[in-house]
């Protein structure tokens, strides 16, 4: 496995794992799926392509010995030395191998690298298996609690979704 910086001619590919990964059936073979909370898609490509355009973002893909991205994590820089954290994604078929382990102490380099004291994330209040992987690995729930997202882009929702504040001291 490498992990390498995603370029824009990546975000096809990027687009479709994090779609299989979060939405449809095949999210089903994994343990991260939100196929049961929100309808339609995770992202679409034009999305892709503005994330990896973005100067202050950046999207961390992991590939197998054949070059397939087969993981990815979206990483952006905010004000106060903090870094903001996102769509950590594997290909289902490889959850619970540590993948997304990797990907996380990557992204704690990158943090570093920027001089973020703080990396922060929100994850669906009622993915408490997901929320225990992330505490396990040294986050923390802030207190803060935030709506879903009120455009479509990011799926619809099938409940009332709201989002928690995950923190991580890493400087």
């Amino acid at each position: 496995m490498t992990i390498t910086q995603a370029t824009l001619s990546d975000a096809a590919e990027l687009t479709a794992l994090v779609n299989s990964a979060y939405r449809g059936e095949s999210s089903q073979q994994g343990w991260t799926s939100e196929a049961h909370l929100l309808d339609g898609i995770r992202i679409d490509e034009p999305t892709m392509t503005e994330y990896l355009r973005a100067s202050d973002t950046t999207i961390l893909k992991c590939t197998n010995d054949e070059g397939k991205i087969i993981a990815c994590v979206y990483l952006q820089k905010h004000k106060n030395n903090r870094l903001y954290l996102g769509m950590l994604t594997v290909l289902p078929t490889l959850q619970a191998g540590g993948v997304g382990r990797r990907l996380l102490q990557e992204a704690e380099v990158w943090a570093k690298k920027l001089h973020c004291k703080t990396i922060f994330m929100t994850v669906i209040t009622t993915r408490a298996e997901l929320i225990d992987w992330y505490k396990r690995r040294g986050y923390y729930d802030t207190g803060r609690r935030e709506p879903f997202h009120d455009t479509k882009r990011f799926g619809i929702p099938k409940e009332h979704i709201e989002l928690m504040v995950l923190e991580k001291d890493v400087g």
